[in-house]
Parts: C-alpha cells; sequence; structure tokens
C-alpha cells in the first residue's frame, strides 16, 4: 500500500522540495477594533508599538511603589501599544489623537493605514481632536507640513496650544518644531481652533465633550462620547503601564510636566470610572486599549472589552 502511495506521488511530479518553507512575510491583521455605543460607533486604530525603558521612565512616590517596578519589568523595554480613536455620530466623524506618523521610528505611524483599512477615508473626519500635543498623539495631523485631514478642524485646549506652540518650546528643538509645523497646515486655512478648557465639558460635536485633566501636559483634557445612557472616556496618557499604575495610581511618569497635578488627576479618573462603570479608551494599554475598571483595594483591576463585554 505504502509503495503505491509512493508512486502516485512521484507520478503527479511531487517532491519533498515542493514543501519547503515559504519566505516570511512579515505584518499583521488590521489594527482596528470596533465597539458599538448606543447610536454611536467607535473604532480603535492602532499607530504601533514601541519599546519603552519603563524603569527610567515611572517616578517613585513611596517605597512600596519599588515592589511594584521591581514585580513589572523594571529594566526590561515594555513593548507598548500606541492607539487612537475614531467616533462616528452619525453625523460627525471625530478622530481623538493620531499617532506619531513616524516620528518616534518605524514601528508607528500605522493610524492612517488602519483608519483606511477600517473603512473610513481621511477626507471624511470632520474633528481632530488631540489630548495633548505630545508627538505621539499630534504627530499624525500632518505630514511634511500638508494636513493628513484636509476637511477637518483641529482642536485641541488652549492651555496645551500655549505651551507648546511659545516660542521658547519651538526654539528647543526639532520635535516642538515638528508640531508647530503640523499645527500651522490647519491654521493656514482657519481651521486650528483651540478650547477654553472647562470642568462642566466643552461640546466638540454633539455627544462629545471634552474634559480638562491637567498635569501629563498643561493643556491635557480627556473626551467623552455618549450615546444612549453608554458612556466612554478617551483617557489620552493617564495611564503608560497599566501593571504598574493600575495597582498604584500614583505613581507617575517622567514625561509628566506637573506630577503633583498629574497624580490626582489619575487618581480622580480611575475612581469615576470604576465607579460608574463606563468604558474608557487608553493611549498606551495594550490595543485595542478598550476596557473598564473594577475596584480593588487601593488600586484597580484592568478589564479589556473582550472580557468586560461578558460580565
Amino acid at each position: 500500500m505504502l509503495n503505491r502511495l509512493l508512486s502516485a506521488a512521484l507520478a503527479l511530479g511531487v517532491s519533498a522540495t515542493a514543501f519547503a518553507a515559504g519566505p516570511q512575510l512579515k505584518g499583521q491583521a488590521p489594527g482596528w477594533y470596533r465597539l458599538q455605543l448606543g447610536d454611536f460607533e467607535v473604532t480603535a486604530l492602532s499607530d504601533g508599538t514601541l519599546d519603552l525603558p519603563v524603569d527610567k521612565l515611572l517616578q517613585q512616590p513611596a517605597p512600596n511603589t519599588v515592589k511594584a517596578l521591581q514585580h513589572a519589568y523594571l529594566g526590561v523595554p515594555l513593548e507598548t501599544s500606541f492607539n487612537a480613536y475614531l467616533i462616528n455620530t452619525g453625523a460627525k466623524i471625530v478622530l481623538v489623537d493620531t499617532g506619531a506618523a513616524g516620528l518616534y521610528g518605524p514601528t508607528l505611524g500605522r493610524v492612517l493605514a488602519n483608519l483606511k483599512a477600517a473603512g473610513y477615508a481621511p477626507e471624511q473626519v470632520d474633528e481632530v481632536v488631540i489630548t495633548h500635543m505630545h508627538g505621539d498623539h499630534i504627530g499624525g495631523t500632518a505630514i511634511d507640513g500638508k494636513a493628513s485631514f484636509p476637511n477637518a478642524t483641529l482642536r485641541v485646549d488652549k492651555r496645551d496650544a500655549d505651551f507648546w506652540l511659545s516660542a521658547e518650546q519651538v526654539a528647543k528643538g526639532d520635535g516642538a518644531k515638528a508640531i508647530a509645523a503640523n499645527v500651522k497646515a490647519y491654521a493656514d486655512v482657519g481651521r486650528f481652533k483651540p478650547f477654553e478648557g472647562s470642568a462642566a465639558g466643552v461640546e466638540i460635536v454633539p455627544g462629545v465633550k471634552a474634559f480638562p485633566a491637567y498635569g501629563h501636559t498643561p493643556g491635557h483634557s480627556n473626551y467623552v462620547a455618549e450615546s444612549k445612557g453608554q458612556k466612554i472616556m478617551f483617557w489620552g496618557d493617564l495611564m503608560h503601564v497599566a501593571a504598574v499604575q493600575f495597582p498604584e495610581p500614583a505613581v507617575t511618569m517622567s514625561f509628566d510636566s506637573d506630577p503633583k497635578a498629574a497624580a490626582p488627576a489619575r487618581e480622580k479618573a480611575y475612581a469615576a470610572a470604576a465607579k460608574e462603570g463606563y468604558y474608557v479608551a487608553v493611549t498606551h494599554v495594550s490595543f485595542p486599549g478598550i476596557g473598564k475598571l473594577r475596584a480593588d483595594g487601593k488600586g484597580y483591576d484592568w478589564l479589556p472589552v473582550n472580557y468586560s463585554a461578558n460580565r
């Protein structure tokens, strides 16, 4: 029987070399994830990942934080997600942050490609809202001085705009100059419109508001989308290292411009999300970065969307 099978295989021209390994294909599936929020559609968009030296970035305000750091990646670069989010209200399309557009290397800069893979065109975006003006959040607004979202209005808290676009900041280096050039692409055509932050919220479009969460930067803002009693809050950089900062909310980052303000801003946001049970969308939590919080002693458990949706 075996001899007959071998003979048949040879007759069909099958040889061992036919099963040689093919070339590695590289790349991943499209980096987007869809969530229905009442009548709104929220799409998470991956900008890619970047290894971060978290032991050098995380601050240590208390002795127990050292234990947390030792438990979670101390001395080991941590592959960190960079996420952006698209809100389709049915009437308007709002993009929350734009990724880095490759400012920090080839592993980032995928928001535009993933937005298209998710079924949208850059020309459809009505509003681009920026949580804060660090390069990994505003870098994708323009490429080579040309607006990436040609029909959109660019929105950011005025405190952040005044700080990052000041002559002093722009003079500090290429990063600040690149941010200023991105803003100029919108300002030159009258589509850069900073807003005055308010604790009551600033309406961007019906159903989407901005709320101040100052500390990480002078004008760091959260954005909230609400539809039919469902809510999601987009946190920007209120979280960088989930394994440390959820159990230890007081831990701040060396990126924080005002750590004394950043820590309570984080703690307030975490407590509210756990108490009220709404979704949060986080730039630097593993893609898609959407989930809910559950109180656990003085800290919190993170329940990713594919976990919490079934509970």
